[in-house]
């Protein structure tokens, strides 16, 4: 059981959300793997003028996914894709194969993780932890264009 006096939290802030800003983001990924979508996030926020609010991003794939993981050791990034590999291997009897051994595997991988994440914008920055990075996951083999949709939806500067 934690003790009272090992919990605090700041005062809560209030704004009003009056502003939307939405953009398409465009990423061409080199195959399976992660790619850092972190720095263009946070430009995306900083030309919204977001300041108070949050920023959606929604994945328009089946076979890509979005995470928030660890950017300080790219060994985390290697082990998760080994991670993912296991889950849903190739060749292993998917009915599902129209473009290919990855292209249900691809599928798996895409549920298990997320086709949105939604991170907090405080002080006009991304609320991420130390460690934290936002990354898109290709789940094929081949290199593919893949599109995010951003959203801030908050209070501007």
């Amino acid at each position: 059981m934690t003790s009272p006096g090992s919990i605090s939290r700041t005062a809560p802030s209030t704004v009003t959300a009056t502003t939307i800003v939405s953009s398409l983001l465009s990423v061409q990924t080199p195959g399976a793997g992660f790619s850092d979508l972190t720095a263009e996030v946070a430009t995306f926020v900083r030309e919204a003028g977001g300041r108070e609010g949050a920023v959606t991003l929604f994945i328009r794939h089946t076979s890509a996914s979005l995470t928030i993981q660890e950017n300080a050791d790219p060994t985390v990034l290697v082990d998760l894709m080994t991670a993912l590999n296991r889950a849903a291997p190739e060749n292993a009897g998917w009915r599902h194969d129209t473009e290919g051994p990855d292209d249900m595997p691809a599928h798996i991988k895409t549920m298990l993780t997320a086709t949105s994440l939604q991170i907090p914008v405080l002080r006009g920055a991304l609320a991420l932890g130390t460690w934290q990075a936002i990354y898109l996951i290709e789940h094929r083999a081949r290199p593919h264009r893949r599109e995010i949709v951003l959203q801030f939806i908050g209070a501007t500067t």
